[in-house]
């Protein structure tokens, strides 16, 4: 028995099949890149609500972006800092204290999306968070006073309405305490279900020099924060702050950059609401500046010598107390300022190095220069950071400046003009084709600013009456200057010859 019981045990178990390898485990989530990115989107599809993750490029392209399961935010590309010394930022804590923004670092400050979303607003709530620390969202202003927009914190609100059909730029994701964060958000459109989602983001070490004493100046004047415990009842509303075209609800997005196409030349445009980028493009294997049209559907790239950006004067406002404006002008004074953030009723223009034969033929940066400004006033162009700090790019009194851009790169800065008029800007962007050529250009930008400055009256480009560069000459209308002058020459002409003639006769005569 003991014999057979061993060969059957031979029999089952002495031939057993190889062990089998456990499966092996999935790899982690791409680290996503947020920097210009929608850090949120909202869209109808198929009927229903999606809540989705779109880098620049995606949101460039109209494309529906990542399912927020298959990223992971941080820890690289953010930005360790000290609450500032500003009441109107007491909401994130005590001053002085750590925090860690989410692509605090870069001037592409992300955004929240709806473009895909038609018709009522979207409530969008926080409905879960797990994590060693607090959560804020907020938005940014161009002087960088923050609005809260949800957070975990006591005082905070835990939903905002976002106006459907835009994206809201100059957003901060903000946390006070590293590791790793999960982050839940329900939204709601209408008479569509509401969709839930649950972001993933890993915050590093903060680590940060010793404690900043607190500004010799007065603090910037901002809103009054909301006190502990004051919960804030219901949806924030949201004052529209962009506006893309809407991507149609019920079909898929259309690939914006390859339906992107240039303008015909010689049609002058003046734009003084929406979205627009100046950049290059790299069209039969020519390189030029333009403007991209935005504010239709389809985008057009349009000729700077064809183009008038008009800055009304509801983008009139006044410089705040402090010393990091002072390059501004004095404190109460007023400048005219197309925002880092877009603002309805005001032209938005960015800067992007995204045009696809840019993207595939150029290798490493995209230089960009401001060579020359002329106008009436003075004229910066800078950022403001998540903290509210701002960081110049462009002085006009200190030229020529330069500026380096990455490819696929798509921002938006804080224009400033210090008196109404017209100005024009002189801009040359540089590069290396991936066969090693170098490719330059320059033209100019021209801005009408102030509700008495009627841009039908100006001339785009350099101002020469001839546009800015080949394709870029404007219809005149009225009688044409070409016949008078051509008669005039002429007559000169004929004068000259009468008068050589009379002179050869009156020297043959003395003689």
């Amino acid at each position: 028995m003991r014999v057979a019981a061993g060969v059957l045990a031979a029999v089952l178990l002495g031939g057993a099949p190889p062990a089998v390898a456990a499966p092996p485990s999935p790899p982690p989530p791409p680290t996503a890149v947020v920097a210009g990115a929608d850090l949120l989107s909202v869209r109808v599809d198929g009927g229903e609500l999606s809540l989705r993750f779109r880098d620049a490029r995606q949101a460039a392209r109209g494309e529906a972006g990542y399912r927020p399961d298959d990223v992971r935010l941080g820890p690289d590309g953010g930005l360790a800092a000290r609450v500032p010394h500003r009441p109107a930022f007491r909401f994130l804590g005590a001053a002085g204290r750590p925090v860690w923004a989410l692509a605090g670092g870069d001037p592409a400050l992300p955004a929240l999306d709806t473009t895909g979303v038609s018709g009522g607003p979207v409530t969008l709530a926080l409905t879960g968070v797990t994590g060693p620390g607090r959560f804020t969202a907020y938005t940014l202003s161009g002087f960088g006073t923050p609005t809260p927009l949800l957070g975990s914190g006591a005082g905070l609100p835990d939903s905002v309405l976002l106006p459907a059909g835009t994206r809201t730029g100059g957003v901060v994701w903000a946390f006070d305490a590293a590791g790793d964060y999960e982050l839940t958000f329900t939204a709601a459109a209408g008479p569509v279900g509401p969709a839930a989602a649950t972001w993933r983001v890993t915050v590093p070490p903060i680590d940060l020099p010793p404690v900043d004493p607190p500004p010799i100046s007065p603090p910037p004047v901002g809103p009054p924060s909301a006190p502990a415990g004051d919960r804030t009842a219901g949806p924030v509303p949201l004052a529209r702050a962009a506006a893309p075209p809407a991507v149609p609800a019920a079909a898929p997005a259309p690939a914006a950059l390859a339906a992107t196409a240039p303008a015909g030349t010689g049609e002058r445009k003046v734009i003084d609401d929406g979205h627009v980028d100046m950049g290059p493009t790299l069209t039969d294997g020519r390189w030029r500046i333009r403007i991209k049209d935005g504010t239709v559907s389809p985008p057009v790239w349009r000729e700077l010598g064809d183009t008038v950006l008009h800055v009304r004067d509801n983008a009139r406002i006044t410089v705040p107390d402090g010393a990091d404006h002072a390059f501004l002008g004095p404190a109460g004074g007023s400048v005219w300022l197309l925002p880092q953030a877009q603002q309805d009723g005001i032209v938005w223009p960015g800067w992007n190095t995204q045009h696809e034969a840019v993207v595939g033929g150029i290798r490493g940066p995209v230089t960009w220069t401001l060579k020359s400004v002329t106008g009436p006033g003075a004229f910066t162009l800078f950022l403001t950071g998540s903290f509210g700090k701002p960081q110049v790019l462009f002085d006009g009194t200190r030229l020529p400046g330069e500026l380096d851009i990455p490819l696929n790169t798509h921002a938006h800065g804080n224009w400033a003009f210090g008196a109404p008029g017209v100005y024009r800007l002189e801009v040359a962007m540089s590069a290396t084709t991936t066969g090693g050529a170098p490719v330059t250009d320059s033209r100019t930008l021209t801005v009408a600013v102030g509700d008495g400055t009627d841009p039908g009256r100006v001339t785009p480009g350099g101002g020469d009456g001839n546009g800015d560069g080949p394709g870029g000459r404007l219809p005149r209308t009225g009688e044409s200057w070409v016949l008078p002058a051509a008669v005039g020459g002429l007559v000169l002409l004929g004068a000259g010859a009468l008068l050589v003639r009379l002179g050869r006769r009156r020297a043959g005569r003395a003689s």
